[in-house]
């Protein structure tokens, strides 16, 4: 080791080890920041990506136009077909399919209804159980909310 390097007073900075001394706090923090950008959620949340690519654009709920009935499979191990509708929303103009909950609850929406759709409430805003890719579910019909329908407590309006 050459005879500079050893009576240096900081010389494990110029040998690429870290930062050591009196000041070197500002270098530490300054390191610190610039890492935290390489964890994945941190990142998103700092360049607000949730909300750029969310179809409704940060917002609990949005307002939509059913364009058709589906039935989606579950995913094994379940078995069974999950009523659900795909739904173009009115603010974004974007299309995404929505869950219809409840028994029979796909019979009191008809295509061209307008609905209200919000998160379906699983993690980060990923799909719910065994349904594959839906991330949204129906709570309104035409203004009337969908399980008061489907237990009989409120009827569909006529148009």
């Amino acid at each position: 080791m050459p005879y500079f390097i050893l009576y240096e007073p900081n010389y494990r900075k110029t040998m690429g080890g870290s930062a050591r001394g009196m000041f070197a706090v500002r270098r530490k923090k300054k390191v610190r920041t610039k890492f935290r950008f390489s964890d994945k959620m941190f990142k998103r949340k700092k360049l607000g990506l949730s909300a750029k690519y969310n179809p409704l654009e940060g917002a609990p709920m949005a307002r939509g136009i059913v364009l058709e009935k589906v039935g989606l499979e579950a995913k094994q191990p379940n078995s069974g077909i999950r009523k659900c509708v795909k739904v173009q929303l009115i603010a974004s103009g974007r299309g995404v399919t929505a869950f219809a909950p409840g028994n029979n609850a796909i019979n009191f929406i008809d295509e061209h209804d307008e609905v209200v759709i919000a998160g379906i409430g699983g993690p980060r805003g990923k799909s719910k159980g065994d349904i594959p890719g839906v991330r949204y579910k129906v709570i309104k019909v035409n203004g009337i909310d969908l399980q008061q329908l489907v237990h009989g407590k409120k009827e569909k309006p006529v148009k």
